[in-house]
């Protein structure tokens, strides 16, 4: 391993420790965070080190710092939530019910919205894209493989078919909070399976021109898989990680022959 290999792994692993810490409340919104040199100490790293993590932590609404004041946490509605590592940090230490609930109102407020406009939009090379990513879920259902990556192709497509540039930025950045949902839903026994004429609801419908039907199949989407998710908070199982690639479905037992 090369040492730009080994300073990027260091680094990243320090901003995880200190980014989760943050995200968990161990430093309260408007407290300082100790020096660099205790923190540096703390990680077993190098004081250039924490300084890295800490700009990045600024870059991501976690930190502000200033002359006098020192390094201090802000407060969780300044955080960039769109953020990978945000999103991931607040898995790592469990999601919580506002956390959804705050997931779920962003879906049905921004994709119901969408879909309608892709129902008026959309170009037969966007219903293309739409029906690749459709096709790779029926065949991680059927077959076994990446569901989650499928999925968020899918919605990501429909946003794209809306040909409005706001939302299409939009798309890139609920990348990370749309494969949360997905990765949830799809924990969940048979979930992928449940929610696959659903979305071919919502594709049917863009196909069809049908800007109503769209956002009603839509909103039906979005609710069942929020229910999936929360079934699967509740039972307690481990969440998914959003640095490791999503986890693939398995392939069904094979049918049992006729004699």
């Amino acid at each position: 391993m090369n040492a730009p290999t080994t300073h990027r792994n260091i680094l990243g692993h320090t901003l995880d420790l200190l980014g989760e810490s943050i995200v968990a409340g161990r430093y309260a919104p408007g407290s300082t965070i100790p020096p660099e040199p205790i923190l540096g100490e703390s990680f077993g790293v190098s004081r250039t080190v924490v300084r890295e993590a800490i700009k990045s932590l600024v870059a991501k609404g976690l930190l502000t710092t200033g002359p006098k004041v020192g390094t201090r946490v802000l407060p969780a509605d300044q955080w960039n939530w769109f953020d990978q590592s945000v999103v991931h940090w607040h898995t790592r230490i469990g999601l919580s019910p506002e956390f959804l609930r705050d997931l779920q109102e962003l879906r049905r407020v921004v994709e119901p919205a969408a879909v309608r406009i892709a129902a008026e939009r959309a170009t037969p090379d966007d219903i293309a894209e739409i029906e690749i990513a459709f096709a790779g879920m029926k065949q991680a259902i059927e077959h076994g493989g990446d569901y989650v990556t499928h999925d968020l192709r899918f919605h990501q497509g429909l946003l794209r078919a809306c040909h409005n540039r706001m939302l299409v930025q939009m798309s890139k950045a609920l990348g990370a909070l749309l494969r949360t949902s997905f990765e949830l839903s799809t924990a969940k026994p048979d979930g992928p399976a449940q929610s696959l004429p659903l979305h071919r609801a919502v594709l049917d419908a863009v196909i069809a021109r049908d800007p109503l039907a769209a956002e009603r199949a839509a909103l039906v989407l979005i609710d069942g898989a929020y229910r999936d998710m929360q079934e699967v908070l509740a039972s307690r199982c481990a969440l998914p990680s959003l640095v490791a690639a999503p986890s693939p479905l398995k392939a069904p037992p094979p049918r049992p022959t006729s004699p």
